[in-house]
């Protein structure tokens, strides 16, 4: 067995393309390394070789990983992804061979080691084997930046960095809802990306670089470019300043359009309405057809955001996302943007008038002030018809639907209610029956009901019912466990009738005279 120390692994970040960016830490480090490794392109020098030639030493260890593929098109029987695992695992392998040997292995990263880069992969594999680090280095997207010469973010801006790789509706959507943004990974995707920019309304203003920092940088409008010329080494730098010239822009287009219409018809004042709509559970499959066609004619959507961010972002929709414990206020804003002439929807998740937006919205049009805003609600698939469907038909028979949250009503009224409920053997749908703040309150009503039901009383479970990570649970009241209850889930307890198939299906008689099961 050798007794020489293993090797030292570091990454070394050598910025975006100029020598002259890699830090004096990095240049330090190269120039100590016993081995230098570099990835490279299936058929092109290595960029990250030439970029730090200068500070290479002469006569070190020179190990090129020369990637076997840059596309997803490949033979390897595991396509391209197979073909990159093998690839990573063999770079390790021989990397591993001068580490194990007592020498230290410099591994150079283009940009900065751990943004969107190759060398990652292999730090995640050495890192709990041998000594690593890692020295960051100048990402491209600031060299980007400083090309234009234009801020990226201010003060409280949020900068949001994105793959151009994500599907077109979603990077409408993040595009809109953040104030600068970076895109990374452009190429084939260019086209994409620029019809989500132009969705999102932040097209005008938008920069397009191409190889920041090197020789042959080049920087113009993204409106500017052929689709055709985009290389890999380039990106797309939105600022935050843009998104506020666009809202700007089309607030100054509103304007004008409302005074023209004005001047033209000024004995006819269009009624002020308000949208509320119901998106269903989750899956766009749910979203009814009405409501659809809605989320098209407005100019702003306001809710809470998840939802909003269910919502298509396109050309002139602005959004308008806010915390989940604000509904009033959430409401008041939206009558007020109603009330000055904009085509306004507030969206909830499920049905808006079951525990959502649509008593917020009344509530907040008590005022009088807004006595000229007509409310109109759309309705939605509500996710009490989502988990009885899933499960069978629970809600068959008689049954209630009851909010278990606290929050706008003490606990001894929900005793009460539930109480109430199970002696009338009534089904009862909870609704919100806990969250990061409130974990008691499933166990207090499985307490109230055992009192009147029996523990072998039939109880669904529905978590993310329609969703990717959807799971449905039949279970017993006397075996429901409370920690197994989260805030994506939704409690459906039976009635005395409510059985069980021997497939494992939940329904409820319609019938009364059907009797009881206990």
């Amino acid at each position: 067995m050798s007794s020489t120390a293993p090797g030292r692994f570091t990454v070394v970040g050598i910025g975006p393309g100029d020598p002259e960016l890699i830090t004096l830490k990095a240049a330090r480090i190269i120039g100590a390394a016993d081995v230098v490794a570099f990835h490279a392109g299936v058929r092109t020098e290595s960029h990250a070789r030439r970029i730090a030639a200068d500070v290479i030493p002469t006569g070190v260890v020179e190990e090129e990983l020369r990637y076997p593929v840059t596309t997803g098109s490949t033979e390897h029987p595991g396509g391209y992804v197979g073909a990159m695992t093998d690839f990573y695992e063999s770079c390790a392998q021989r990397l591993a061979a001068h580490l194990d040997a007592g020498r230290d292995v410099v591994l150079l990263a283009e940009g900065d080691p751990l943004f969107y880069g190759s060398s990652m992969y292999l730090h995640d594999r050495f890192k709990e084997i041998y000594e690593t680090s890692v020295v960051p280095g100048v990402t491209a997207f600031a060299a980007a930046t400083a090309a234009v010469s234009t801020p990226l973010v201010r003060q409280t801006d949020v900068l949001t960095v994105l793959p151009g790789t994500l599907p077109e509706p979603e990077l409408a959507r993040r595009l809109a809802d953040t104030d600068g943004a970076i895109i990374m990974k452009l190429g084939r995707t260019f086209p994409a990306v620029r019809s989500a920019l132009a969705q999102a309304g932040r097209l005008e203003g938008a920069w397009y670089v191409e190889r920041a920092s090197q020789t042959d940088e080049r920087w113009l409008p993204v409106t500017d470019v052929d689709p055709d010329s985009v290389p890999y080494f380039s990106l797309i730098v939105v600022p935050g300043d843009s998104g506020r010239e666009a809202t700007s822009a089309r607030m100054r287009t509103d304007a004008t359009a409302a005074d023209a219409a004005s001047a033209d018809v000024t004995d006819v004042q269009q009624p002020a309405e308000l949208l509320v709509v119901g998106l269903g559970p989750g899956p766009d499959a749910w979203l009814t057809p009405e409501v659809a066609a809605a989320l098209t004619e407005v100019d702003h959507i306001v809710g809470y955001a998840p939802y909003v961010a269910r919502v298509p972002q396109r050309a002139g929709l602005t959004r308008h996302a806010s915390g989940n414990t604000v509904e009033v206020d959430r409401a008041k804003f939206a009558l007020d943007l109603a009330l000055s002439g904009e085509r306004v929807a507030v969206v909830s998740g499920g049905d808006a008038g079951v525990f959502g937006m649509a008593s917020a919205v009344f509530e907040a049009a008590q005022d009088p002030a807004y006595d000229a805003v007509d409310i109109r609600v759309l309705p939605g698939l509500s996710a009490v018809q989502a988990v009885a469907a899933k499960a069978g038909a629970p809600i068959g028979g008689d049954f209630a639907v009851v909010n278990l949250s606290d929050r706008l009503k003490p606990w001894s009224v929900l005793e009460d209610r539930l109480r109430a409920l199970a002696e009338a053997d009534l089904v009862i749908a909870l609704y919100n029956p806990a969250s990061r703040s409130r974990s008691e309150q499933v166990g207090w009503a499985k307490d109230v009901l055992l009192k009147v039901h029996e523990p072998s009383t039939v109880v669904v479970v529905g978590r993310d019912v329609g969703r990717a990570e959807e799971s449905l649970t039949v279970t017993t009241l006397g075996d429901l466990d409370p920690a197994s209850i989260d805030m994506k889930c939704l409690i459906i307890v039976g009635s005395s009738a409510t059985r069980v198939t021997a497939t494992g299906r939940v329904w409820t008689p319609r019938r009364h005279d059907l009797g009881a099961i206990r």
